[in-house]
Parts: structure tokens; sequence; C-alpha cells
């Protein structure tokens, strides 16, 4: 029996995939798609947190090769800024790339580490019990411990367990385009708009840049023939040129819904990305948020198999629900205010949005969600309130770093001794300073002090990483 299914080879049910098969779990990938990567996709933007959570894995070098580039100003409506060249950590900027790319990346990961992919297959209705899941496919049932279904929208995991999703279409009708232009935009990002339009225009670095456009005037159906005369008109109005598009790889229309499952887990069942949460694609933010569900959830799944208490899973919904929202009101709101219709409501929000982020709180605040660097998760109580927090990189005396020793799926003691028996999951470095605990997903687990006993650590990690290797150590 395999231990775990996951369903949607996207980034979200690659990322998982892979950091599963890592950490010695066996995995069934199910793709109902063929076995081609698309090279067509919403996504286009890698935050910074997203680029800690690829460091910790390896990656980063690799993606960074297909990207337009670092992007750390972002201008929004002409007066206002946001600046991530101040975010702390090694990547103060967005990176600029095709989900298809990071798709890439993390399928020959995933394939390296073992994973078993099902192309092809659809999945019609799933059942658990006690002792498992079974996954009823066209062809076959697959049965395994855990499922988690990253398979997107139109989830069938979610619906075979009756799961709400509630919400809201915000925008009906947004034009997307792959196109070529003959003429070079000043900044690497432009977007703006004029109340009744706005459009959003991305380079990938391949000399094709995404435009995603909207027009209030345009209510049609998903399903409504989109024209490239008709991506130069709206971009023409609202960005006072079209920099000379000359053709297109992909048109089409699609609608951005706002909605939220209130349940990420059903007993042995997981829902992570779109299948969990959808907002509008401001800020870049959706494949982001499933990447980090997914690095949120693994290392969760590998350490219950490997004995840690099965209560550790219930974290999974107490620490990614509350950010899933957080993210729709941010996106939300950002959509909103392009779409302010009249001409004082944009003048003022040009000039308000200026003047709040020239206050550091507030735009620590911003920058900090928008790139998820600024996301905390509850210190369970009785525990250090530092715990949940995002762990910074360290330059270790050894030259090396601290997300390098992550790589695996392993947790990092930080100025401490891992006691025997964990040495296959804990890594130990030497550091100054209190002796901290870092999960694989680059957030502290435990604060020991400046001291630790041993039997303190051993209670710790028997709950965060699982049993020891051998019985009686």
């Amino acid at each position: 029996m395999s231990h775990v299914i996951v369903v949607g080879a996207g980034p979200t049910g690659l990322l998982l995939a892979g950091d599963l098969a890592e950490a010695g779990v066996a995995v069934t990938l199910l793709e109902r798609r063929d076995g081609r990567v698309s090279n067509l996709s919403r996504a286009f933007a890698v935050h910074a947190r997203t680029l800690e959570v690829l460091d910790a894995r390896g990656l980063v070098e690799e993606l960074d090769r297909t990207g337009a580039g670092h992007v750390s100003d972002i201008r929004l409506f002409e007066r206002v800024h946001v600046d991530l060249g101040r975010l702390p950590g090694r990547f103060p900027y967005m990176l600029v790339t095709a989900q298809y790319n990071v798709e890439r990346v993390l399928l020959a990961r995933a394939v390296a580490a073992g994973v078993t992919i099902e192309y092809g297959t659809t999945v019609v209705d799933v059942h658990q019990d006690a002792t498992g899941v079974s996954v009823i496919t066209e062809d076959r049932t697959y049965r395994a411990d855990y499922l988690v279904g990253a398979d997107g929208f139109h989830s069938a995991v979610r619906r075979s367990l009756g799961q709400a999703f509630p919400g809201r279409s915000v925008l009906k009708s947004i034009m997307l385009a792959d196109v070529r232009l003959r003429e070079t935009p000043p900044d690497t990002l432009t977007v703006d708009g004029n109340g009744s339009e706005f459009v959003f225009l991305a380079p990938f670095g391949d000399g094709w840049y995404r435009i995603f456009a909207w027009d209030r005037r345009s209510d049609v159906s998903d399903d409504t023939p989109l024209e490239l005369d008709e991506v130069r008109a709206i971009t023409r109005r609202a960005l006072g040129t079209d920099f000379g598009i000359s053709e297109a790889r992909w048109l089409s229309r699609f609608h951005s819904d706002e909605r939220q499952v209130a349940e990420y887990r059903v007993g042995r069942v997981f829902l992570a990305g779109d299948a969990a949460h959808v907002h509008s694609p401001a800020g870049g933010m959706g494949m982001n948020t499933g990447l980090q569900d997914a690095a949120n959830l693994s290392w969760k799944l590998a350490a219950v198999l490997r004995g840690a208490p099965e209560t550790l899973l219930d974290t999974y919904q107490a620490e990614r629900h509350p950010v899933g929202a957080e993210v729709l009101r941010i996106s939300g709101t950002m959509i909103r205010m392009a779409m302010l219709r009249s001409r004082v409501g944009r003048a003022v929000r040009g000039v308000v949005g200026g003047l709040a982020l020239r206050v550091p709180a507030i735009r620590r605040r911003l920058t900090g969600r928008i790139s998820a660097i600024g996301f905390r998760y509850a210190a369970p109580r009785g525990e250090d309130p530092r715990v949940g927090s995002r762990m910074p990189d360290l330059d270790l005396a050894d030259g090396t770093r601290l997300y390098e020793h992550l790589r695996g799926g392993r947790f990092v003691l930080v100025g401490g001794t891992a006691p025997e028996g964990w040495g296959d999951r804990v890594r130990a470095v030497a550091s100054a300073g209190e002796i901290v605990l870092v999960r694989p997903d680059g957030y502290v687990a435990k604060i020991f002090g400046r001291t630790a006993e041993p039997a303190e650590v051993r209670t710790a990690l028997a709950a965060l990483v699982g049993q020891p290797a051998r019985a009686g150590v």
C-alpha cells in the first residue's frame, strides 16, 4: 500500500510529492492530464518566501535561470510603489518566471526522488475508513494511508468529500494573453487602469509577455473567443500604448473567484493549493500560497508516518487556513482598488496609498504579506512565543548556510547535539546562542534556551519528527 496518494501534478502536488519521497515515504501522484508539461500557465511570479522554500530544496539556482529578472519595485496605479528591496533574507525581490518553469523543476525532482506518477488518471470518488483511504479512478482503485487533493479549482477530491467551496466570482471575463512586443516596456512590471479597465503586463524572459486585462464593459462568458485586436485596444486605453503587440501564442478568458474551504483536513484527506483556496491574480500570490501549503504539510505527514502523534496533522489546518484567508483579503483589496471607477477615487487611491507606504510599519506589513516573509504561525500554548516564526537563513561557522542543511526534508538543531536514532532526519549544526530546532519548512519548531537536557530534546523530536530509528535509544 502506498503511504500517501497525491492528486494533481501542478506545482503544489509536485512539491508535496517530492518532499514526501525524499523523506522516504512511498508516494503515488495521480494526474488527469497526459505527461506533457504545458507551456501555458496563469502564474508568473515566485515570491521571496517561496524562493526560501525552494532554496531549502536546492532548486533556486535552476529556477532562477528560467526567469525574466528580479523585481524589487512594483509600481501600482502610478504613485504606489511596493518596495521589496527591503525584505529580510537572501531574496529581497520577486522572480518573474512562468508557472510551467516551476513545474518542470519540481517534476524533475519528484521523478528523481522516486515518485510514481500515473498520468491520464481521473479521480471518480474517495472513501476513507479507520485504516486508510481508497481513491477510485476510472480504471482502478488505489489505497493509501493518507490522501492529498492538490487538484485545483475543480477538485475531484474536494467534491468527493462533499466540501463546500464558499465565496463568489469577483471579476468576470478576464483576458489572458501571452504576446510578443515590438517595444520594450520601461518597467519590468507594468500595472495601470482608468476605472473602466486595467492591464497587467510582465515579461517571461523568453521574448514573450504575459497580459492580464479586464474591461468593465465586456462581460462575456469564458468560452467567448478572444481576438488579439481586443487585447491591443484595451492595452492602449489602460496604458496609453500597446507596445507594438505583434503576435500571441495563447489567448483566453477566465473568471476570478474568491473562495476557501472551511476545513483543509477531513480525516485522512487533506486539501492544498487551489483545491483549498482561490483568489484574484492580484499580487501573484496564488501559486506561492499553494507551494507553501505543500511545504507545511509534507513534513508533518512524513513525521506521523514515522511515529509522531497523529494530532500533529491538525496543525496544518491551524497554520495554513488563516494564511489562506489573509491572502484572500490582500488580493481582494488590491483588485478592488484597481477596479475603482471614479476619477476622484483613483486620485485618492494613489495619494493615500503612496503616503501609507512611507510609514515603516505599514510598508513592512504589506511587503511581508505579499512576499509571505511576514507570515508566522501561532506558538502552541506554553511554548516560547517565537515558536512558529520564520527562521532566517544563517551563515554558519563551517562556511555553510542553515537552509542548505534543511535539504532532504531534515530538521536542523542549531547549537545543540542530536540524540542517537534521529540522525537520518535531524542534522545538528554548531552555533553560538540559544539551541533552536528548525522545521523542514524553515519555521521555528522549538526553542530550548542556551542549554537543553537530552531527555527534553528526545521528547521534542518524538513529537515533531517521529520515533527514533532504533527502539530504546
